[in-house]
């Protein structure tokens, strides 16, 4: 799987290199910068782009404004954010397209290899992984909304961790339901909210991000 790599300090870049060709990776570019990330991301083409932020040459958002440029002549072009910092409105901007291939990671919430390559494989895959804070701040965001103020509170952890990006089996185990208690669950959260029911979990991911960024699926 070929990737493209975004990360200005030089031994996290190093590691993370590391990390992905240990896992059958091919990095086409390690860059340091927005506007390298940019050229390598429209010049190669990658399956998936794992992208810093916070790139030089300011320190804002180069990282992020690159991604969503290359998306906008790529629709659909995969991309695994990182950041040290929750910010609601650079997922919200990253969510914006409803495309799929999208995740926000918060760095120092990464615990080990295996948790950082299955959200790579997932984002690559279509699908999504989004931080719990992430999620939950921008749920929070929304929880006046009239729609989302209809959720019991089990359907809302439903919720949550289906916008991580988990299965009904995965929630199941995680919540210590029946698949068919969380399969319920799920019916009742796309009948609340006025989403069409889908067995394609990334498609139900994605369009229950699509709502609660403001747009519908």
């Amino acid at each position: 799987m070929r990737v493209v790599l975004a990360e200005d300090l030089y031994l996290l870049r190093d590691g993370l290199v590391h990390l992905l060709r240990a896992h059958g990776f091919e990095i086409v570019a390690a860059v340091e910068s927005g506007p390298e990330l940019l050229a390598a991301l429209l010049g190669e083409r990658p399956e998936v782009a794992v992208v810093d932020v916070r790139l030089p040459p300011t320190f804002t958002d180069e990282g992020l404004q690159a991604a969503l440029t290359a998306r906008r002549a790529v629709p659909g072009l995969p991309v695994l954010v990182l950041s040290q910092h929750v910010e609601q409105l650079y997922a919200r901007e990253l969510l914006a397209d409803g495309t799929g291939g999208v995740g926000y990671l918060l760095k120092d919430r990464v615990l080990n290899s295996g948790q950082f390559v299955d959200a790579v494989r997932r984002v690559a895959a279509g699908g999504t992984a989004m931080d719990p804070d992430v999620i939950a701040k921008l749920l929070a965001s929304n929880a006046r909304s009239e729609p989302l103020g209809r959720l019991t509170p089990r359907e809302r952890e439903v919720l949550e961790l289906m916008a991580e990006g988990r299965s009904n089996a995965a929630i199941a185990q995680r919540l210590y339901l029946s698949e068919s208690a969380v399969a319920k669950h799920t019916a009742g959260i796309f009948a609340k909210l006025d989403l069409a029911v889908s067995d394609d979990d990334n498609r139900r991911v994605l369009a229950v991000l699509a709502y609660l960024n403001g747009t519908r699926a």
